[in-house]
């Protein structure tokens, strides 16, 4: 497979599964300019936007294009650092991730401005889905660091008898971090606090299509944290391109399942383990016998009010039955009303859609033939300010667009059924998904949903807030990804396991040694079956 060619095809691609892939290349020039956060097309000497201009002026530091020489040599250099073991002692661990929660201190307001320009992402949601996402795991790194590297303890067995074992976290190398544009601060630090916390060396790429959070994220490393060890590359195709190329000892991807197809394969050429966090199509299935209310506020935090509807964790459809959702559409309407006004679209409370590209997807989606009699609220859009209202169809086809790729945006179908039991079915007749939902009080069906709904993560009576757990992995399954992260499990991510037993010279057992005599045979046979009685038989030679 031609790598390269591969990421410029699927990074820059509006289709199916396309919602958080690379797009467009750009560079930084370095003199006062104006910058479309939405659709960056590349000339000579200045930058062309498409729709809905931002405006940033400001001076920025030219930064050299990566190509794959300077990647190397990037590695090259990281790994060096990496193998003077400065990275491996608590100290520095410490010394790291002391810096950021500083950074996080000093710098929420410049993190909330990158957000806002990024996605016009209100304030609270940047500091709640973001920004106090990431002080959480710094401060239970810092907390928890010391405990976390300390071997574990493990019984031995009779045939090693007398001895000790114990697991050692050892750190794996040097690892890449490429990030997502929808929650571009928190999964951009988040992995590298796991990754510093276990002791490697770090190259964090952001994504592009954020370039104000990307362009931050360049700069605070550069101020606060140790260069030698921690890096990041901005860029676009070519650069991640470059990066790809080289030998990395874990890669940790968050994005579509396509791109992370050509992520993959590029590890599988070095024999490197990734992490590949993918999304999908979230279910949420409603049950009628609930508090109605608290339970449609809850979808729509875990759908419009959680990024407009661009999260991988994000609602993606509703499953209920067919004499439930006229209700429930009902209630959703209402409360929608109270969240974003009468006008949607005016308000200040929701995100706006990333790019152009991805505006016209989604637009594509609400105009095919199959739905687009199917909306029964919302539906207003502006292509000029990126927004689209949030938009409710009910009993869209199955094998309509909407239903065959993770939406990503404010669309949400409602598929009816018999029995809320059926929606087991409409289900797992799709890959497994990031998250699963489901909204009941009936306590058998909570037990068949976990027991028969395969999902990265599952919550009952409530979204999204599973991620916020320290305790709990995130990741995916199947086509949704593969690996996990989060608190300890973020630790446990970036390091080895190393199995570790301690023998003395005492002890030496002759019978483990050639020449294997009948007694021998007996006596190691009944030490390896832990038969007590036959080494005892064994011994007075019975």
């Amino acid at each position: 497979m031609n790598i390269s060619m591969e990421l410029l095809r699927n990074f820059s691609s509006v289709g199916a599964g396309a919602s958080r892939e690379f797009s467009y290349p750009f560079t930084r020039k370095t003199k006062q300019r104006q910058l479309s956060f939405v659709y960056l097309s590349r000339t000579s000497y200045s930058f062309k936007s498409c729709s809905a201009t931002l405006s940033l002026t400001a001076e920025v530091e030219e930064k050299p294009k990566l190509d794959v020489d300077k990647a190397a040599l990037l590695a090259r250099e990281l790994r060096k650092t990496f193998n003077s073991g400065r990275t491996t002692n608590y100290e520095w661990r410490m010394s790291q991730l002391k810096s950021i929660e500083k950074m996080l201190e000093e710098k929420e307001n410049d993190i909330t401005e990158a957000l806002y320009k990024d996605l016009s992402k209100p304030g609270l949601e940047a500091f709640v889905a973001e920004i106090s996402q990431v002080k959480s795991s710094c401060k239970l790194a810092l907390k928890e660091l010391s405990r976390w590297m300390i071997p574990e303890k493990v019984k031995t067995s009779l045939t090693t008898y007398p001895s000790s074992a114990e697991i050692v976290s050892e750190p794996l190398g040097v690892v890449l971090v490429i990030s997502t544009w929808n929650f571009p601060f928190l999964l951009s630090l988040d992995p590298v606090i796991g990754a510093i916390s276990a002791g490697n060396a770090v190259v964090l790429k952001p994504s592009e299509i954020s370039p104000a959070t990307s362009l931050l994220l360049s700069n605070l490393v550069e101020e606060y944290l140790d260069q030698s060890a921690i890096r990041v590359v901005e860029g676009s195709v070519d650069e991640t391109t470059a990066l790809l190329e080289q030998k990395w000892d874990k890669i940790l991807y968050t994005g579509s399942a396509r791109v992370g197809r050509i992520v993959m394969a590029a590890a599988a050429k070095h024999l490197t383990p990734v992490i590949l966090e993918l999304g999908g199509k979230c279910p949420s299935v409603v049950d009628s016998n609930i508090n109605l209310q608290v339970a449609v506020r809850r979808i729509i935090y875990g759908k419009w009010a959680c990024n407009n509807g661009q999260a991988c964790i994000g609602v993606d459809y509703i499953i209920t039955t067919k004499d439930f959702a006229p209700k429930l559409i009902d209630a959703l309407r209402y409360e929608l009303e109270q969240f974003f006004g009468k006008d949607p679209m005016e308000s200040k409370d929701m995100s706006r859609i990333v790019s152009s590209s991805h505006f016209a997807r989604l637009a594509s989606l609400m105009d095919d033939d199959l739905v687009s009699d199917k909306i029964v609220l919302g539906g207003q859009r502006d292509v000029n300010q990126l927004k689209i209202a949030p938009t409710i169809l009910l009993d869209v086809p199955e094998d309509a667009q909407i239903m065959q790729e993770e939406i990503f945006g404010p669309l949400m179908p409602i598929l009816t059924v018999e029995k809320l039991e059926d929606s087991f079915k409409i289900i797992q007749s799709k890959p497994k998904p990031l998250a699963a939902y489901l909204f009941t009080d009936d306590e058998q069906l909570k037990k068949n949903f976990v027991q028969n709904i395969s999902s990265g993560g599952m919550l009952i009576n409530d979204t999204i807030l599973h991620v916020a757990t320290d305790g709990l992995p995130f990741g995916g399954v199947g086509e949704s990804g593969m690996g996990s992260y989060h608190g300890k499990f973020s630790f446990d991510a970036f390091s080895h396991k190393k199995a570790v037993l301690y023998r003395s010279f005492n002890a030496d057992a002759s019978i483990r040694y050639p020449p294997y005599t009948t007694q021998k045979q007996r006596l190691l046979k009944a030490v390896i079956n832990g038969d007590i009685v036959s080494l005892i038989l064994a011994l007075i030679g019975r």
